[in-house]
């Protein structure tokens, strides 16, 4: 059966890497923006180069008028301007010119539809990464100007608790990443000109907005709905706008993942060509010693070929994902990676069970406790599909935390079984080889105890890490200071903790001419 599972997963692997290889390519992180009150400010973390940019499109049914903003995180103190302060320290910000902000003196009639700007002294527009527009539609209106309006903006943006919650980012926002016949225009600019100008006046939209992007790091993009009053005919229905449409992240790797997302790429492709490092040399040796070679070497070559068809299939889903986004055949994959994860997790977990049990070095068969030894490897399996799949489709910015922790503690519990089991396993198996003065099987038992010591050590240390870090995942500013490590803390730390108790374990039961002394 796992044969049939491995060859499986590997025929759809080696599918998919074709097709994320030869289909034809899209770019672009893209996601959708609205007058909906959640969907009016969209950030994302961006790897930038000479190419980089952000467009803002706006589809044709939208109308009316709109304050727009885009920035990167380190300039958010400056967006809005302090109004007023609850308990004497909790500022409270009013972001748009209106004209209730004019008459209280916070912007002048100059700036009304726009964002408010609070420099401090000697510091300019340019000298920031903002970009501020008054955007109005032609679509279904007569658009007053600046001077004949009264301008109001409703809820979160009139006069908010705090600084914008930017909504972090998260992999249900996806689009295509490489438009037919798109381009990007290199012109050349004067050192002191402005990278991305504002526009004086109102932005009569009619074109995509195009924002250059040249530093890595943070960027926010909020549009915010104004309502438009003729000052000289206040009997005259208001104006309430509506618009939709996207922001699309063009990062400097051209894909649909999101920047946070893309290191896993590299990441999984990295470890393919170490574990096929690890392969090459042990099958070397292997070869080397054929017939000298235990039961559990076989199982260890098995594992490391299983690991290297992991890591493909990793490296492979994540490239699918960046060309061609979700969707069902997505969908399949990952749940082909899923298996592939736990299968590797239950193999790896059920092998150091039986060694620490001594299976053909202290006894020749575990009898009924083999069938104990499965059971929990069944049971550990079918629970980390489910964890797989869920750290991934799961947000964890708006899950519940007792919907991630019946993900969680099942895991735990089979995680925490074998653990302890395998423990208390070396500590007999080292109890009995003492008795007998085999040393250097003892010694083996030995290193192998201190190696699973130091593994609980590092897992306890890392929780308690990762625990604080998610602790602050409603911050407002914990999307701009986590970007760069959520992979890590997700995924990298325990792939590189899992490949370096691999080898040193494998190293101990390395096929030797001692092999059976």
């Amino acid at each position: 059966m796992a044969g049939n599972i491995g060859s499986w997963s590997l025929a759809l692997t080696l599918y998919s890497l074709w097709f994320t290889l030869f289909a034809p390519l899209v770019y672009g992180y893209e996601v959708p923006i609205s007058n909906a009150d959640y969907d009016r400010q969209v950030c994302s973390g961006m790897w930038a180069d000479k190419t980089t940019f952000i467009n803002v499109t706006f589809d044709s049914t939208s109308q009316g008028q709109l304050a727009a903003v885009i920035y990167e995180w380190a300039d958010a103190p400056y967006l809005g301007k302090v109004t007023s302060y609850i308990n004497d320290f909790l500022p409270q910000k009013t972001y748009v010119c209106t004209s209730d902000a004019v008459k209280g003196g916070y912007c002048d009639r100059s700036q009304l539809g726009r964002f408010i700007l609070d420099l401090p002294e000697g510091k300019s527009i340019n000298d920031t990464s903002f970009w501020s527009a008054r955007i109005a539609f032609p679509e279904g209106s007569n658009i007053p100007g600046d001077s004949d309006s009264d301008v109001s903006v409703s809820g979160f943006w009139n006069n908010p608790e705090g600084n914008p919650h930017p909504p972090d980012e998260n992999d249900e926002f996806v689009s295509p990443w490489k438009r037919s016949g798109s381009h990007v225009t290199h012109e050349a600019r004067a050192d002191d000109e402005p990278l991305n100008p504002s526009p004086s006046g109102v932005l009569y939209y009619k074109d995509p907005i195009q924002y250059k992007v040249r530093k890595t790091g943070y960027y926010c993009i909020a549009a915010i709905p104004i309502t438009v009053v003729r000052a000289n005919d206040q009997e005259a229905p208001a104006e309430h706008p509506k618009y939709s449409g996207t922001v699309l992240f063009q990062n400097k790797f051209h894909g649909k993942l999101s920047a946070s997302d893309y290191p896993k790429v590299n990441f999984y492709f990295a470890m393919f060509i170490v574990y096929t490092i690890v392969g090459l040399g042990w099958a070397w040796l292997c070869y080397q010693n054929l017939q000298d070679l235990l039961p559990i070497q076989y199982y260890l070559s098995s594992l490391l070929g299983f690991l290297i068809i992991e890591m493909v299939a990793n490296w492979a889903y994540y490239r699918y994902l960046n060309a061609h986004g979700k969707g069902t055949t997505s969908t399949v994959f990952l749940i082909v990676v899923a298996i592939l994860d736990a299968g590797r997790n239950a193999l790896s977990f059920f092998l150091l069970l039986v060694v620490a049990l001594g299976l053909s070095v202290v006894r020749e068969s575990l009898g009924r406790t083999m069938i104990k030894c499965q059971v929990l490897a069944v049971a550990h399996f079918i629970f980390g599909v489910l964890y797989a799949v869920g750290i991934v489709e799961l947000e964890l910015e708006s899950t519940s935390a007792f919907v991630l922790l019946l993900f969680v503690i099942p895991l735990a519990f089979t995680l925490s079984g074998f653990l302890l089991w395998i423990l208390y396993a070396l500590k007999a198996t080292t109890t009995q080889l003492a008795a007998r003065k085999q040393r250097y099987k003892l010694r083996m038992f030995l290193w192998l105890y201190r190696i699973l010591l130091m593994t609980v050590v590092v897992i306890a240390i890392f929780f308690v890490v990762s625990s604080l870090t998610f602790s602050g995942r409603f911050a407002e500013d914990y999307g701009a200071k986590s970007w760069k490590v959520q992979w890590w803390l997700l995924d990298g730390w325990l792939s590189l903790l899992y490949f370096v108790d691999f080898v040193a374990i494998a190293y101990l039961w390395r096929p030797s001419p001692n092999n059976r002394r």
